[in-house]
């Protein structure tokens, strides 16, 4: 195992000749304009720099082939507009820095035994799993640590496929020999993370800590997507203690590669591009992607331009859908040929009591494991410190004199929580009881903190927070209870996970669907703490996170389940097959729940809902979506011509030929209709594909506001064969000019007496 002793630093500063201050950018090249002479796209760009008198050798940084036609270079001021100028030339802009959205999950999502009720797995899943052992999951993250047991060749999982073109790179503490039948793959990708510390003059860019110039996993996200999506079967596993049983991916026999895409200060775009670029050329099936930015158009989301590619060539991408919620219209990787994924609760806790001395006792969660405090009760202070910020326990706001062998009450925003704790730590608090605010609400995350401590949700904190202010004498202790299954209501959707609408095309809904996405269990990096934390010393193979980070890599894995059962499947209709089997109610048979207020949660919250694997399987009917329905998509947000050919890498769309009246009519298992201030009607068309039954005959069945008429035409779809494709038409049409909480919600339903095909509709009015 390598130490941290063994980290070394990049060597960044003007590395390979960079020019300090210049800036990354992407440039989008239109292919038409490439002379015969050059034998390859890459030796064209270089060839082109040269002609505008900019020096490849000493500014370029990538040549892509397969994610987009263009490169990614170090340039100076001077250079944007001889670029510009360049009638080869269709796009560039600046290098877009994203951020990571950071083992009970198999068998709540019923791909495993449970503990509880140890039947047999079902034998559709059983066969899937073993069709899914050629397929390969790309995960594009922080690396892989590949000495967790997670990515041990199991017993029997043959010889990796001949088609399989990827390779396990040298570099600081990782030997080739580390890859085998499971790992097959690792990667790594930091020449725009590089000329972004050039840029800065900083060799650890903004004082970050030092990286692992190779592709080992420094930081853990990782290692722990990877074996979310495809770890191998890994007994008595445990974070500390916590959650003991067996660890395994969504896909325990397909084989997953790491291209290591981000460093300590974020995931540069150029690089993100590059392994987009790689995976693809390496033969993946399947791109899990943990990582994004903000809401912005598609032609400058590097994502959504590298998924594009890999959609057109049957690859299915799955990314997470950020941690900013549960504000409105905060999701990020909206694209429609992205699987946008949020993120819901396990039917597993690890509660933890505060006892306080009114007799009060109040119950939260924690995955502390070290000495607990006692049960004597100690003084407990809420603002140990001279100001407001002391209340939040920010670095350097805490006095020891008025904490030091005290229960600290601390707000919860700002900073990380497991920092809050060894901010009251070094202060010498002797506990700590994290408490939601609004922004939060009832939503609960464990840590692994370094002191005792335990987090409450808004109700309970502020009953604790009136005890420690108006009583003259406050106290308190804690206790902690372990690992509790069968928690009821679950799934709930987390407060965390960001919501739609769909800032770029408000007419379709994302995110598409959650998965788990809280308190899950996977392997980690021996590099550093459970917390994350460089004062952390403890080291443990897996570890407890949560995030859409955890919930995207649950649907790479349950995606490559349906790739090895129908591998003639485009990712689109994986997709659909995901979205119209998933469900909306929890296991109290009630709708499912918001846990940042606990009312009822909407679609904008789950999209379809939550997924259901062995539905999935059989859907019955699939929406399917080509590359060119695609286009007509973007026509219809009336991109410009050259804004399309750098998505599309189609030089040959010079036209919108054909375009969508209504970007709603992109062929999609969701609707979101948006009605104006002067129309009220919107009529959208859909196409379904029979992969159930030959002979299949649905029904449709409508639900939704009264203030909504829906009329659906024709009422019945009669299958005659496999994979017949039928039409029908669906008018909205308002009876009201908009609404006071400016949304409302349906469902359009194909039924027969095998399946239900379910799409959730978004109404919203333009006031």
């Amino acid at each position: 195992m390598a130490s941290v002793t063994a980290l070394v630093m990049l060597f960044l500063a003007c590395a390979g000749g960079l020019v300090c201050g210049n800036q990354t950018y992407i440039v989008y090249m239109n292919p038409a304009h490439r002379p015969a002479v050059h034998p390859s796209h890459a030796d064209w760009y270089a060839a082109h720099l040269q002609s505008l008198d900019i020096d490849p050798g000493r500014h370029l940084l990538y040549a892509y082939s397969d994610a987009l036609h263009g490169f990614a270079a170090s340039l100076l001021p001077h250079h944007l507009d001889l670029l510009r100028r360049s009638p080869a030339v269709v796009h560039l802009h600046p290098d877009p820095v994203l951020r990571l959205h950071t083992t009970r999950s198999p068998q709540f999502l019923g791909l495993a035994p449970d503990a509880s009720s140890p039947a047999a797995v079902p034998g559709p899943i059983q066969a899937v799993e073993a069709a899914s052992r050629d397929v390969f999951i790309a995960v594009l993250d922080t690396g892989v640590w590949p000495e967790v047991p997670s990515f041990s060749a199991a017993a029997g999982l043959p010889e990796v496929p001949s088609r399989w073109r990827g390779a396990c790179e040298a570099g600081v503490d990782f030997s080739p020999s580390l890859c085998n039948r499971k790992l097959v793959g690792a990667r790594s990708f930091s020449r725009g993370f590089r000329a972004a510390a050039a840029a800065a003059g900083d060799g650890t860019v903004r004082g970050k800590p030092n990286e692992y110039d190779s592709p080992r996993d420094r930081d853990g996200h990782g290692t722990h997507t990877a074996s979310t999506a495809a770890g191998s079967a890994v007994a008595n596993a445990s974070l500390l203690g916590y959650a003991t049983g067996t660890a395994r991916g969504m896909a325990i026999a397909a084989r997953v590669a790491a291209y290591k895409v981000c460093w300590a200060s974020g995931c540069f775009g150029s690089d993100i591009l590059a392994g987009i670029d790689t995976a693809i050329s390496d033969g993946a099936d399947i791109l899990s992607l943990s990582l994004g930015g903000g809401s912005t158009p598609y032609f400058r989301d590097t994502i959504a331009i590298g998924a594009f590619a890999a959609a057109e060539r049957g690859i299915f991408v799955s990314c997470s859908a950020g941690n900013s919620g549960p504000g409105p219209a905060t999701l990020t990787n909206g694209a429609p040929w992205i699987a946008t994924v949020g993120a819901g609760t396990l039917d597993r806790d690890f509660p933890a009591t505060a006892h306080l001395g009114n007799g009060a006792r109040y119950t939260g969660v924690s995955l502390y494991s070290g000495k607990g405090m006692g049960k004597k009760l100690v003084p407990a202070v809420y603002g140990g410190g001279s100001s407001n910020a002391s209340k939040l326990c920010l670095a350097g706001t805490l006095d020891p004199a008025r904490v030091r062998g005290k229960l600290v009450l601390c707000d919860r925003g700002v900073s990380a929580r497991v920092e809050k704790g060894a901010v009251v730590k070094a202060a010498g608090g002797a506990g700590m009881i994290l408490a939601n605010t609004a922004a939060n609400g009832e939503e609960l995350v464990a840590d692994s903190h370094l002191l005792p401590a335990l987090a409450v949700g808004k109700k309970e904190g502020d009953l604790i927070r009136q005890y420690v202010t108006t009583n003259p004498r406050p106290r308190g202790v804690l206790s902690f209870g372990g690992t509790v299954l069968g928690v009821r209501p679950s799934p709930v959707v987390a407060a965390f996970s960001s919501r739609g609408p769909n800032l770029v095309s408000p007419q379709i809904l994302k995110p598409d669907f959650i998965g788990p996405g809280v308190n899950i269990l996977a392997g980690w990096s021996g590099s550093i703490g459970p917390t994350g934390l460089l004062k952390d010393g403890r080291r443990t193979q897996f570890n407890i996170m949560s995030g859409t980070s955890m919930s995207c890599p649950h649907i790479s894995g349950v995606a490559a389940l349906l790739k090895g059962a129908h591998p003639n499947w485009s990712p689109a209709a994986i997709k659909s097959a995901l979205m119209t089997t998933s469900y909306v109610l929890d296991n109290t048979n009630s709708p499912l729940r918001d846990a940042a207020g606990g009312s009822y949660a909407t679609p904008f919250a789950y999209g379809a809902g939550h997924v259901d694997p062995q539905r999935a399987l059989s859907p019955g009917l699939v929406y399917d979506i080509t590359a060119d329905d695609y286009i007509a998509f973007l026509c219809s947000l009336n991109y410009t011509i050259p804004h399309i050919q750098a998505i599309t890498k189609r030089s040959n769309v010079t036209t919108c030929s054909r375009r969508f009246s209504d970007p709603g009519n992109l062929n999609y298992p969701s609707f979101s209709v948006v009605f104006g201030k002067k129309w009220r009607v919107v009529k959208y068309r859909r196409e379904l594909t029979n992969v159930g039954s030959a002979s299949s005959t649905y029904e449709v069945k409508v639900s939704g506001p009264g203030g909504v008429a829906v009329t659906v035409k024709p009422a019945k779809l009669m299958f005659k064969h496999v994979n017949q494709k039928l039409k029908y038409s669906v008018t909205f049409a308002s009876k009201e000019r908009g609404r006071s909480d400016g949304a409302a919600f349906g469902w359009i339903t194909w039924s027969n007496k095998q399946h239900k095909v379910r799409s959730p509709v978004a109404y919203t009015w333009k006031m």
